[in-house]
């Protein structure tokens, strides 16, 4: 089950490695960085619409045809973009990579996740940490594959070949996705719960989308993906001139370097996500915030390289892992009646990061002329962040007590 996941997510996964063909679709089609840029920001934002959108949908039908609708529309997309380039066509490359692409993505994206969720009561954060890992780790195994297939096949097969491929590993994956039964404990969890070693953990509650939506802890959810998206958004953008800049590395160890930052935010999801089925998510979440804050702030001023990296990877772990840790976040909240469909809700907040995230950035930039003032704004932001996780420890804690009042009455 578990692999099936990853095996839809290997390959939506694939939009992050968007960067390796923008300078060949350049060359070739003469068309500006921006043109190229737009395909993949509409794919990012029908991820988003589509994932809150398709949510009641995925929850409805089940994740086998959920994903395979993904599988359709990803790979359509990705071998239509092949026809937009042989048409010399910006309007399809939109159509088919922004539009129908992204919406593959954001079904793709929630389909397993809910589903995992649900066959992994006792591990939540591990199981959806594995799957979104899975989208992590991806450009790592596309980004190479990418370069290599443009230089043997050109722009146009290099698309209709992926697109192929993704459709029939994701078709694959999806055939062998499907919800566990009602009450579904693993057999090892379930002796030792009727051996009296473990508990099921009781969820804050159990309710729908419309309801979860009346909650503050929904809005408190959205605003720290949101605040940890934008600000790690920010730095993958800026971080090949961040390092140039401050510490005055060549353009090829920058880049080295930007590939290991993708290889620890696919590290951190399952690492923070295992971790927060331990240390419960709200602790962890606080962990992100409070770490980050003092990280953005110390960054402009670390001069060592070594120490710069460090802090540098450290934020990516912390990226990954805010991104994994959250649907099992809204499991322990809201329960798992319509995760799927909360989980695609909460996920415009990564829409709306990938929007703001690059605008703050090239704003401050040409207000300061320098990458390291950004990084200031961040550290606010995640002082924000902070403040809104340590409120959710509250607002759960004086619910957990009402429900204990009533349980005696």
């Amino acid at each position: 089950m578990a692999l099936s996941a990853v095996g839809v997510h290997i390959c939506i996964g694939s939009v992050y490695a968007w960067s390796v063909y923008v300078k060949p679709i350049q060359a070739q089609m003469n068309w500006n960085l921006t043109d190229v840029t737009i395909a993949f920001s509409i794919a990012i934002f029908f991820l988003g619409l589509s994932a809150a959108l398709m949510g009641k949908f995925v929850e409805k039908n089940g994740p086998r045809v959920s994903a395979i609708i993904a599988a359709s529309l990803f790979g359509l997309g990705t071998m239509g973009s092949g026809l937009a380039i042989m048409m010399e066509s910006k309007l399809l490359l939109y159509f088919f990579y922004g539009v129908l692409g992204g919406c593959g993505l954001g079904i793709g994206y929630i389909s397993p996740v809910s589903t995992l969720v649900k066959w992994f009561p006792d591990k939540r954060g591990m199981a959806t940490g594995l799957a979104i890992m899975g989208f992590g780790f991806a450009s790592a195994v596309w980004g190479p594959t990418i370069k290599i297939l443009i230089e043997a096949v050109g722009i146009a097969g290099t698309f209709f070949i992926l697109g192929a491929s993704y459709f029939v590993i994701m078709f694959a994956s999806a055939l062998y996705l499907e919800k566990p039964q009602e009450g579904y404990l693993p057999k090892r969890f379930e002796e030792k719960v009727k051996a009296g070693k473990k508990k099921i953990k009781e969820d804050l509650a159990f309710i729908g989308l419309n309801e979860a939506i009346k909650t503050p802890r929904f809005y408190g959810l959205w605003i720290m993906l949101f605040i940890n998206v934008t600000c790690g958004i920010a730095i993958i953008g800026v971080a090949s001139p961040l390092l140039q800049e401050v510490l005055g590395m060549t353009a090829i160890a920058a880049a080295a370097a930007v590939g290991l930052m993708g290889i620890f935010n696919g590290a951190g999801r399952l690492m923070w996500a295992s971790l927060s089925d331990y240390l419960t998510r709200p602790i962890v979440y606080v962990i992100f915030f409070a770490t980050q804050a003092v990280a953005f702030y110390m960054l402009p001023s670390i001069t060592e390289i070594l120490v710069f990296q460090i802090v540098l990877y450290f934020i990516m772990t912390c990226y990954g892992g805010g991104f994994a840790s959250i649907p099992a976040y809204i499991g322990d909240i809201f329960g798992t009646k319509e995760l799927g469909a909360i989980h695609g809700y909460i996920l415009t907040a990564w829409a709306a990061a990938g929007l703001v995230g690059p605008l703050i950035i090239s704003m401050v930039k040409d207000a300061t002329g320098s990458y390291s003032q950004t990084l200031y704004v961040f550290a606010a932001f995640f002082v924000v962040a902070l403040v809104v996780s340590i409120a959710m420890i509250f607002n759960i804690k004086s619910i957990q007590k009402k429900k204990v009042k009533h349980k005696h009455h």
